[in-house]
């Protein structure tokens, strides 16, 4: 599956966006996951939660049928309206524990852009993967929703809810 689309969007144009399935091992090194493409993170990222492990023709299959109707509903590039929402809803700040002298306070810090992407996609699919359990609609349903809602910075978006909470506990622990 692959897809002739342009990305036109600076902060993710740096990662790779096609190209859903390799059959290529990647060995543990530390920044390996960036050259990684963005909708195989999501394929990834889509199996998880223990009966999902390792199924990946089903993720794939999954982001298909999302892709199809992102573009049905909103008549864009899906992977232009992936990109959007991958942009809007990875927080920008964040807060982390730091110990000095025995006590422990939370300390707000800024967020590498990698690790924006990161928690951006696990935010989308958690959120799909929430709202399809126990659910009439189908995983790729609430996934096209999710992707929608979070590229129109909706709050209807769980990611978009979720990365506003994050923001501002980190401006509380300023």
């Amino acid at each position: 599956m692959t897809f002739a689309w342009r990305i036109n969007q600076f902060t993710v144009k740096q990662y790779p966006c096609t190209c859903p399935h390799r059959l290529v091992a990647t060995r543990p090194s530390v920044f390996r996951k960036a050259a990684c493409p963005v909708v195989e993170r999501l394929v990834n990222s889509m199996m998880m939660h223990g009966r999902n492990n390792g199924k990946k023709v089903l993720a794939v299959r999954i982001i298909k049928q999302a892709f199809e109707l992102i573009h049905l509903l909103t008549d864009l590039n899906p992977l232009q309206v992936l990109v959007d929402a991958i942009v809007n809803s990875g927080p920008r700040e964040d807060s982390t524990r730091i110990g000095t002298g025995g006590v422990v306070r939370r300390q707000a810090v800024d967020i590498s852009p990698l690790r924006r992407v990161n928690q951006s996609i696990y935010l989308l699919t958690t959120g799909a993967r929430e709202s399809a359990f126990r659910n009439i609609k189908t995983v790729a349903e609430c996934l096209a929703d999710e992707i929608i809602n979070a590229s129109k910075n909706s709050s209807n978006s769980f990611a978009i809810k979720k990365k506003d909470e994050i923001e501002r506990v980190a401006k509380a622990n300023r």
